[in-house]
């Protein structure tokens, strides 16, 4: 065992003391707290997709005449392929929920503001970009309710005004659904969103490195004890604590509850009820309350507020000579964000 660890540190002569001096940038205290350190959560979930992913791309096929038939392979036929398909599903889930509670933290303690306003707008492409990934990663199934969601969704990017009709185009190929849709789809949710994240995500970690992360401050806090604590092995630690927590429970629930499938699609047949998932259902709502040119238009209106929000926060601050403007317009936009959803997941048409 000698000879191997010498050899090895012949070829890596990089210590455990040398690797501690290039990771240890201070953590503040207040990343102990668990439900400030779901920065992490979101990338180890994203590896987990990457893994389950690439055994998934194996057997998949996406063409209309074989993706039903791929998936029904998976789900019953391939070695573990239930609970694969079930964890990816799973883990895309927790994904998407801990990418914008990640943004509700953000927010919420003010860590966006002035020097940090380019790393928000990069949080908010992660957070696009998740729910794109999603999306097409829903509608790769080829069930009647993922043909037809996607369907809904091409109509409903055609009203936006000049480019509706070129968005249109590129996500389905063509003016319907036709056999070069599920290709484009797998190509977007497969290579160009997890390039596109990887590269959103090292950039996002490079201006953390720069800026160092926002520090809080509690009023029950121990003055006595140091402001930070180091980031290895102390934070590594926790979160290797949170991915393990994360497995036992995604292993879990893709046992109790697996991914499920679906009739096929019917081009021929409507359903009577087409609801997205879970995390689409405030803009679903959102659409059934305006007509569409103007629902689309106001999406996109506030979304790209959400963008540039640490500028708007700026003129608030000045407008009503307070701090705390940005923290109740979030309170009221959370209430109507968490109600409208309700609302969708509780109706039926």
């Amino acid at each position: 065992m000698n000879a191997i660890a010498a050899w090895f540190k012949e070829r890596v002569p990089v210590s455990g003391e040398d690797l501690r001096t290039m990771t240890n940038e201070p953590v503040p205290n207040h990343i102990k707290r668990w439900w400030f350190c779901l920065g992490g959560t979101p990338a180890y979930l994203f590896m987990i997709q990457i893994a389950t992913g690439i055994l998934l791309a194996i057997y998949y096929k996406p063409s209309p005449d074989t993706a039903y038939q791929s998936i029904a392979y998976i789900q019953n036929e391939a070695a573990y392929g239930w609970y694969l398909r079930s964890l990816h599903k799973w883990a895309a889930t927790f994904m998407i929920a801990a990418v914008v509670l990640h943004q509700i933290r953000i927010y919420f303690t003010g860590a966006y503001r002035r020097p940090r306003e380019i790393n928000w707008m990069i949080g908010m492409g992660l957070l696009v970009c998740t729910l794109v990934t999603g999306f097409t990663g829903y509608s790769l199934v080829y069930e009647q309710l993922s043909y037809w969601g996607a369907t809904v969704a091409a109509n409903i990017t055609d009203t936006v005004p000049i480019v509706g009709n070129i968005m249109k185009q590129f996500l389905l190929g063509g003016d319907v659904y036709n056999e070069r849709t599920l290709s484009r789809l797998f190509i977007i949710h497969a290579a160009i969103m997890p390039v596109t994240m990887v590269v959103l995500i090292a950039v996002h970690i490079a201006f953390i490195r720069m800026h160092g992360i926002s520090e809080l401050h509690f009023e029950d806090e121990d003055k006595s004890k140091p402001d930070h604590f180091n980031f290895f092995p102390d934070h590594i630690l926790t979160e290797l604590t949170i991915g393990l927590i994360l497995m036992i429970l995604l292993s879990v629930l893709a046992t109790v509850l697996p991914a499920t499938l679906g009739p096929p699609a019917d081009p021929l047949s409507t359903p009577e009820v087409i609801k997205p998932e879970w995390f689409f259902y405030v803009a679903f709502r959102w659409l059934k309350l305006f007509s569409g040119t103007v629902a689309v238009l106001t999406t996109g209106l506030i979304v790209f507020v959400m963008f540039i929000w640490p500028f708007i926060d700026v003129v608030l601050q000045k407008m009503f000579k307070r701090t705390d403007a940005s923290v109740w317009v979030g309170i009221v936009a959370y209430i109507l964000i968490t109600g409208m959803t309700v609302w969708e997941a509780l109706v039926t048409h």
